[in-house]
């Protein structure tokens, strides 16, 4: 790998982003900046113990036979105390996106099955998602801790087994406000590459590794491209995100628009019945016309000719 430092032009952000792929797994799922996944996780889930130190395992994950359906994660570690940690950058909202999490957290639980006698015992799986979209869309909470409970006392029936959803756009503190390490954690996730100079409220060992491993110009050439190249599929997914965001609004306004008109003249026709048939017809002329159908439309919807609609526009 070609380990000279980037020395070209660079008229972009001064630290690299952590939702492309690139920048999630440099921060993350980088063995010189493992420290970094170590107290991200610990201000994530401090009930579960200290983590004194984590190794990366294998993102490729197969199934036991050679026709089964691979995955392939973005970071997969396993730390000191033996629990096994899945953590997860998702851009774009999917269909099945909650059985996606649980598809994946049965690959590290099946990988700790062993040959011969065995008790089952198995070490804690979390499955961790930090997601640039709303997932829960009846709650307020950004940080959601899921586990297997007993439905009618509320208890944890196995605390081994977690799912972690992060959701980024519910997570609305100004820089003043936070008040805890996570919080800056996720406001680093959501803003990072909108610094230009590092702000005197995110101080501490840990925040100055993350940005030295955030600052775009410790990047090799190497490194650059692949950043670059990162960074055009994250605008090509928000891009896509854009348009597909508008072109729903457009098609919901003219549905909106055309029940509206039908509303409308179902309202103007019940009232006209009071007013006498010819009256009422013109006033359902003129709203017509007003709402853009045209004089055909206008015809066949209130009866009278195509003479008089047009004499009447």
């Amino acid at each position: 790998m070609n380990q000279t430092k980037f020395l070209g032009t660079h008229a972009g952000p001064k630290y690299i982003n952590p939702l492309t792929d690139y920048g999630f797994k440099r921060i993350f799922g980088n063995e010189s900046y493992k420290d970094l996944l170590i107290d991200f996780l610990n201000e994530l889930i401090p009930e579960q113990g200290k983590i004194i130190d984590l190794s990366y395992l294998p993102s490729e994950q197969l199934g036991n036979t050679e026709s089964d359906r691979k995955v392939v994660f973005d970071i997969y570690c396993k730390t000191d105390c033996g629990k096994h940690f899945i953590v997860e950058m998702q851009k774009v909202r999917q269909a099945f996106f909650k059985d996606r999490s649980i598809y994946y957290s049965t690959f590290p639980i099946q990988a700790q099955a062993v040959k011969g006698i065995w008790n089952y015992q198995l070490d804690a799986v979390f499955t961790i998602s930090i997601v640039d979209f709303i997932l829960f869309d009846d709650e307020e909470h950004y940080c959601h801790d899921i586990k297997l409970i007993e439905e009618r006392t509320g208890k944890v029936f196995y605390d081994k087994l977690a799912y972690i959803y992060l959701e980024l756009p519910k997570f609305t503190k100004t820089l003043e406000e936070l008040e805890t390490n996570f919080e800056r954690w996720i406001y680093l996730l959501k803003t990072l590459p909108t610094f230009e100079n590092r702000p005197p409220e995110l101080k501490g060992r840990i925040f100055d590794r993350l940005f030295q491993a955030a600052d775009v110009s410790q990047l090799t050439s190497t490194e650059m491209i692949e950043y670059n190249k990162s960074i055009e599929e994250y605008a090509d997914v928000r891009n896509a995100m854009e348009y597909a965001k508008e072109e729903g609004k457009e098609i919901w306004m003219k549905i909106g628009l055309e029940k509206g008109i039908e509303k409308g003249i179902e309202k103007g026709i019940k009232e006209g019945v009071g007013k006498g048939k010819r009256e009422a017809k013109i006033e359902i002329v003129f709203n017509c016309l007003h709402f853009g159908l045209s004089v055909e439309e206008t015809s066949k919807l209130t009866g009278l000719s195509i003479e008089e609609v047009t004499k009447l526009k």
